[in-house]
């Protein structure tokens, strides 16, 4: 089977079975948001992206700046899903020949800034000619506890921060030619698009409340996330329409947005289960910050959607997949 054949669940597989954790240092190996790691007393955090120009951004809808902020926070995003703390950064840049230098510099300058506001260092990394531009980053963060994507229970609340389906329409309004600065309403969701802001905090103080019995960032869509929970953990969940948070303005601007909320996708928040006995725990930092209890985890596999009226229908998965553009 040809790669362009397989669904990023079968390459995970396929690696987790050819490449098995064997040292006891590595306390979680392939297959979520981060490795963890024990080197001496601590646990260390290990993540990876990679941005392909033409295939997860375009040059012409991304300044230069942006797109530095944005390869850093969309691995930091990783680390916050895991309830750590990001220490040290490695880039890995392949630029065309013909690249202006100055593209360049402004690429620096916004992963410099996005590294200071997360109190990171660049430490290292590897630059080279490429077709295309090419971009990857790892993150080594640190954390005393973590977050899995198998600890889903039957029985747990689901909930997710911030706004949904706001990146996904902020992508839509840059197809549609629009730019940031020529609509202060829109440019809410262009820069959510553009600008992603990793929820470290909050991973930060979920882990040191131990609240949640899962976790996972949203990248690929509230769908397919929630769907890698369910399916490490060997369970399904509701998900109740009306719950969903979604912006006013996006609500008045397009009919479907249901669609861009559970499949949009890039929204970088994180989506997290917590335990009936904790709830009383997520009181306290609801008032800190924006969440939403959106659904429960059910015995029952697959994923529901009930609307308003009580009505309850399969919903079928869908989001950005890797390998089947």
């Amino acid at each position: 089977m040809g790669i362009q054949n397989l669904t990023e669940k079968d390459l995970i597989s396929a690696l987790r079975k050819g490449f098995p954790a064997r040292s006891p240092d590595v306390v979680l190996g392939i297959g979520d948001d981060a490795a963890v790691v024990k080197i001496g007393n601590s646990q260390v955090l290990l993540t990876k992206d990679l941005l392909i120009e033409d295939h997860h951004f375009k040059t012409v809808y991304h300044p230069p700046a942006l797109l530095g902020r944005k390869c850093l926070n969309v691995n930091l995003s990783d680390i916050a899903a895991m309830g750590g703390r990001p220490r040290f950064a490695l880039l890995g840049l392949g630029i065309p020949v013909k690249t202006d230098p100055r593209w360049g510099d402004e690429f620096l300058k916004g992963l410099k800034a996005a590294a200071r506001e997360a109190s990171v260092q660049l430490v290292g990394g590897d630059v080279s000619e490429a077709k295309k531009i090419t971009i990857s980053v790892s993150i080594v963060g640190t954390t005393k506890s973590f977050f899995r994507r198998d600890g889903a229970r039957p029985g747990d609340r689901i909930f997710v921060s911030g706004s949904l389906g706001n990146a996904k329409y902020g992508f839509l309004l840059l197809k549609e030619g629009m730019r940031l600065g020529e609509d202060r309403k829109m440019d809410v969701f262009i820069n959510s698009f553009l600008d992603p802001i990793p929820r470290l905090a909050l991973g930060q103080e979920l882990a040191r409340s131990n609240v949640p019995s899962a976790m996972i960032d949203i990248s690929d869509g509230l769908s397919v996330d929630l769907q890698h929970i369910c399916y490490e953990s060997h369970c399904g969940a509701e998900i109740y329409s009306h719950n969903l948070p979604v912006s006013p303005v996006l609500k008045q601007k397009k009919r479907h947005y249901h669609d861009l909320a559970l499949h949009g996708g890039e929204d970088y928040e994180l989506l997290f289960t917590i335990p009936p006995d904790r709830l009383n725990r997520i009181a306290r930092l609801q008032k800190k910050f924006d969440m939403t209890e959106i659904g429960c985890i059910k015995k029952e596999t697959g994923i529901f959607l009930i609307d308003a009226q009580n009505l309850r229908k399969k919903l079928k998965i869908k989001g950005f997949q890797h390998f089947k553009i």
